[in-house]
């Protein structure tokens, strides 16, 4: 699944920056989510995140933001969820809410003037979702 991923993400990002006229380029973004299609997947993918939180010491949640005028919010309703967003750059927005159980989410925006808002129902659900602004 991650080396699938990893293509995919690739070539959504190159598609992306190929498709853009050249006036593009002077302020714009682009995301893509991550989402597991079964529970199988759900739990692989979790289980990343959880191993990316023990790495960086993270227990339930996290924000960790590195630049000026960024926001962020986390809010988390039931056990065993992980959150986790990371802002890096100028002008960033994202907030992550979790309904259920045993969820796991990673926000990562990089650059300049992402703005993200993510709701996680349900029970044993994972994803991410990655922004680059310019």
């Amino acid at each position: 699944m991650t080396r699938t991923v990893i293509k995919f993400a690739t070539a959504a990002l190159l598609a992306g920056m190929m498709a853009m006229p050249v006036s593009a380029f002077a302020g714009g973004r682009i995301s893509f989510d991550l989402a597991p299609r079964n529970s199988r997947d759900a739990a692989i993918f979790s289980t990343g995140l959880r191993a990316y939180s023990l790495f960086r010491g993270i227990k339930d949640g996290d924000i960790r933001q590195l630049g000026n005028g960024n926001a962020a919010g986390l809010a988390q309703a039931g056990r065993g969820n992980l959150g986790i967003i990371q802002q890096q750059g100028n002008g960033n927005r994202g907030t992550l809410r979790q309904n259920g159980n045993n969820n796991a989410y990673g926000l990562f925006q990089y650059g300049r003037n992402n703005d993200d808002e993510i709701v996680q129902s349900g029970d044993n659900r994972s994803g991410a979702t990655f922004s680059f602004g310019w």
